[in-house]
């Protein structure tokens, strides 16, 4: 069954999340890998699981979620900072290119494309004032300024507006 079909059976799943730190080593770079790990449970089925890697850069980890509904009503581990891709008044975008940025332009974060599987993007950054610039596939780049404690989730939405042919 193609995973399509698998997320649209399991709408109405209940759904379990666990944080697990493997600490997997790549047998040539030496890298640990943190991951989230989803159980979804089926309707009478078996349950499927689904890991989201939780990618590092020196001290900053962040991941990208919220594929599905599944996904989107999960609990995910506090982060301060969570961002929000979004392209018009509705439709959420993925593959987007993100850069985070100190007051002084020291490039704390870099995220390529590749990396944000999914509208949401959580990171795991130490509290201060921030530039982030966002590229979604084929659109312009946009930025915010966002200033983090260490107290608080703070959730930014970035919108691309609506394209019009």
């Amino acid at each position: 069954m193609k995973q399509s079909n698998i997320r649209r059976i399991v709408a109405g799943a209940t759904l379990c999340l666990a944080v697990s730190s493997p600490y997997v080593f790549g047998a040539e770079e030496g890298l640990s890998k943190d991951n989230l790990e989803l159980q979804i449970s089926a309707d009478g089925g078996t349950p499927i699981r689904e890991t989201i890697p939780i990618h590092r850069v020196g001290d900053i980890r962040y991941f990208s979620a919220g594929v599905g509904l599944e996904e989107r009503s999960a609990k995910y581990p506090p982060f301060p900072l969570k961002l929000v891709f979004v392209a018009g008044p509705k439709a959420y975008l993925s593959q987007v290119s993100v850069m985070i940025m100190d007051r002084e332009g020291k490039v704390h974060l870099q995220i390529p494309p590749t990396q944000v599987t999914g509208p949401w993007l959580f990171v795991d950054l130490p509290p201060g004032t921030y530039d982030i610039s966002a590229e979604g596939p084929g659109k312009a780049s946009i930025k915010e300024h966002v200033t983090l404690s260490a107290k608080e989730t703070k959730t930014i939405y970035l919108r691309w507006k609506e394209e019009t042919a």
